[in-house]
């Protein structure tokens, strides 16, 4: 099966899994609902579920453990989007190709779909059906992904990456920011998985860890360095976004010759992550090389 084929199988899978949990939602608030849902199944690219499931087939996990996770971290993703695109905070029109949330329905309705797929979120991690073993993981699984979404991650992130607008700081200040803002999420996919491993060592839990933290990296450094090269349509959102808006960015930082040479040191990080791991890593490796070389 071709890495391109796994991709559409779990973007699938995924979405077919996020509709069911729509559409279980009860009919007493329809524009909200409707907002949920767009902002949720509108397009985007399953990664963080992705890893959830590349993860666990290396670890031999059965599939249905990992939804959960899957669709925990898809959620809170989808909400930090939507508040991250609101007049608020960046303030965006565009989002995957489509109105953002707040443009499709108005501010309130954004809102409230952001914090209605937070408190999804968790509700899927608290009730979801999980085997025996993975029961006793659930908690953990909570604080996992509390962690990863709160002021310690992504949140706490958001927050540097505001402050940091307009101002000059350090490339150890970036990657702190970053591996909050978004490196948080993937590490949390990471650390799900591994959760839900019945014989998992720590030695392979720290090699998974550190090449979560690296990917997560090279993600964000992959972002800026489109956002300077790549094209509106391709990207789903504005061109130079981030740099009319003057965010901190590794191009803005180190060039954009010295974003990509750094983007090539992670990849080889992450490579080697993997090559320590007695597993099989294949699907991981294409994945790395997919975030490392895509365009959108």
């Amino acid at each position: 099966m071709t890495f391109e084929t796994q991709q559409k199988r779990v973007h699938q899978h995924v979405d077919a899994l996020l509709q069911a949990q729509i559409s279980a939602l009860g009919d007493h608030a329809p524009t909200l609902k409707n907002a949920i849902q767009y902002a949720l199944l509108m397009g985007g690219k399953r990664m963080r579920p992705f890893l959830v499931y590349a993860v666990g087939e290396a670890l031999g996990i059965q599939e249905a453990d990992l939804d959960a996770p899957a669709l925990a971290l898809e959620c809170i993703h989808a909400y930090s989007l939507v508040h991250d695109d609101l007049p608020a905070m960046d303030d965006d029109d565009l989002r995957r190709g489509h109105p953002t949330c707040h443009i499709q329905f108005d501010e309130a309705n954004a809102i409230l779909a952001g914090d209605a797929l937070q408190t999804l979120a968790f509700e899927i991690i608290s009730h979801y059906p999980l085997s025996v073993f993975a029961n006793q993981q659930r908690i953990e699984l909570v604080k996992i992904l509390s962690r990863a979404s709160g002021y310690s991650g992504m949140c706490g992130g958001q927050a540097i990456d505001l402050d940091s607008t307009n101002k000059r700081i350090s490339q150890s200040q970036l990657e702190l920011l970053h591996s909050k803002k978004t490196g948080a999420l993937i590490l949390a996919a990471v650390e799900m998985a591994c959760t839900l491993s019945t014989d998992i060592t720590d030695q392979s839990k720290e090699l998974f860890r550190q090449y979560a933290q690296t990917i997560g990296l090279a993600f964000q450094v992959q972002d800026d360095i489109l956002d300077v090269i790549g094209d509106s349509e391709t990207l789903g959102k504005p061109q130079g976004s981030d740099q009319e808006q003057n965010k901190s960015t590794y191009p803005a930082l180190l060039g954009i010759e010295g974003a990509q040479r750094y983007l090539s040191e992670l990849h080889q990080e992450a490579l080697q992550a993997l090559l320590a791991l007695p597993y099989n890593t294949q699907v991981l490796r294409s994945f790395t090389d997919f975030v490392i070389h895509r365009n959108y």
